[in-house]
Parts: C-alpha cells; sequence; structure tokens
C-alpha cells in the first residue's frame, strides 16, 4: 500500500468505527505514519477487505497488525499451495540460456502469486486428468517416495523390491498382489515366490513364477 493511501483507508474504515481515526492533527500525522510502516506490503484492496470482515464478527476496533497478519497468512498459504516450478513453454520469448531472464521471470511470477494476482500453481494439478486414478494406484503399490538414485543403490540388497517397482514402472501387473498357484511354491499375497532346495528348505525367488504373473494380470483386466 502506497502512504498516500491510508488516509483514505483510514477514512473508510471510520465510516464503520469512528473510533479508529484520531482528531487530534498531531496523532493523526503520527497514526498514517504508523500505519504506512505496517501495511507497506499489503495491497490498499485487501485491507479494506479485511476491515470489512473484521467489523462483520467484532465490535472492537480494528489494529494494522490484524490487517498485516492477516495479509501474511494469505501470502503462505498461497505460497504452500505453489509448487515453484517454472514453466519454459509459458515463456516462449526466453532464450535457453538467458539466466538473468530466467531468474527475472521466475521472481516476476512468485511475486504475482504472492500478492494474488495469479493462482498458485498446485502439485495435484500435474496429476490431475484422466489418468490421476491410475496413477494414484500405482503410487500405492509402489510405496512411499524413495529419490530414484538412492533406489537404484539399494536394488542390489533388496532384488524382489526392485523387480516388483521395475514390473510396475513398465505397466506390467504386481504379481504379489495375488496368491501364487503353483503347487510347490503358494506364496500368499505380499509374500515372494519360492521352490524347494536340497536342503528340505525353501529358496526365494527374486522374480515370481509367470503363473502368478499371469493371475495378477487376469485379476487386474476384471476389475478395470
Amino acid at each position: 500500500m502506497e502512504p498516500e493511501q491510508v488516509p483514505q483507508l483510514i477514512a473508510q474504515i471510520a465510516l464503520a468505527d469512528p473510533r479508529v481515526r484520531r482528531e487530534d492533527p498531531t496523532e493523526r500525522r503520527a497514526q498514517i505514519l504508523m500505519w504506512a510502516g505496517i501495511l507497506a506490503d499489503v495491497p490498499y484492496d485487501a485491507a479494506l477487505q479485511y476491515a470489512t470482515e473484521h467489523y462483520r464478527q467484532s465490535t472492537w476496533p480494528i489494529l494494522p497488525a490484524e490487517i498485516a497478519g492477516r495479509w501474511d497468512a494469505a501470502v503462505r498459504d498461497r505460497m504452500n499451495r505453489h509448487n515453484g516450478t517454472f514453466e519454459p513453454a509459458a515463456h516462449p520469448e526466453l532464450d535457453p540460456d538467458d539466466v538473468t531472464g530466467y531468474l527475472t521471470a521466475l521472481r516476476e511470477e512468485r511475486e504475482a502469486v504472492a500478492l494474488g494476482q495469479a493462482a498458485p500453481a498446485a502439485v495435484k494439478e500435474l496429476t490431475a486428468g484422466p489418468a490421476a486414478e491410475e496413477a494414484a494406484r500405482r503410487l500405492a503399490q509402489l510405496g512411499s517416495y524413495v529419490p530414484q538414485h538412492v533406489d537404484e543403490l539399494l536394488d542390489t540388497h533388496r532384488p524382489i523390491k526392485a523387480a516388483r517397482r521395475e514390473a510396475i514402472t513398465n505397466g506390467q501387473p504386481d504379481a504379489l498382489t495375488v496368491a501364487c498357484p503353483v503347487e510347490t511354491c503358494r506364496a500368499t499375497p505380499g509374500q515372494p515366490c519360492t521352490r524347494p532346495s536340497r536342503r528340505h528348505t525353501r529358496h526365494r525367488l527374486n522374480n515370481p513364477h509367470p503363473s502368478r504373473l499371469d493371475t495378477a494380470r487376469a485379476q487386474e483386466e476384471a476389475t478395470r
């Protein structure tokens, strides 16, 4: 808000609450300077809106700190909902190597969101659309998110999970969601396939039996 807008704001608020405006000229000047400093980052329209909402619910005089606090909360909410990414296609005028131009455009975009001039680009919008349900299902199968490079480092220590993730990533059904139909295995859902070993124990397999994969595929197609 510009300093010259503060007297107008106080006058508007005084229409609802005359207690807000100082009558003494010296005190009025001091009040305007104080309000101008506190509300420097708050747009005039937003300040007037917050004052209107305040007197809709309260009979107490409004303080500039209340207006500034509500604006700060609104900015935080918008920025928390903004994914912060930058879409180059929205700025065809920028050269890919123009770092200064990129930073300027990114700064202007975030400032527009903070000021309420542009809607936040929420992360959920990136996964919206016809494939949203399928994406959610596959993410649920994959489990909690781990950076790809970390997963790759851990793959040698957990080959079963690596194979399971690879199948889902490649569009294949997760075989471990069903029981294995192989007589010598009969692994229950969630458990890896096994085969008998020479020492009368079970040897765990990194990949499921083909018939188990077929069973999972048939079940997936039946639920579509």
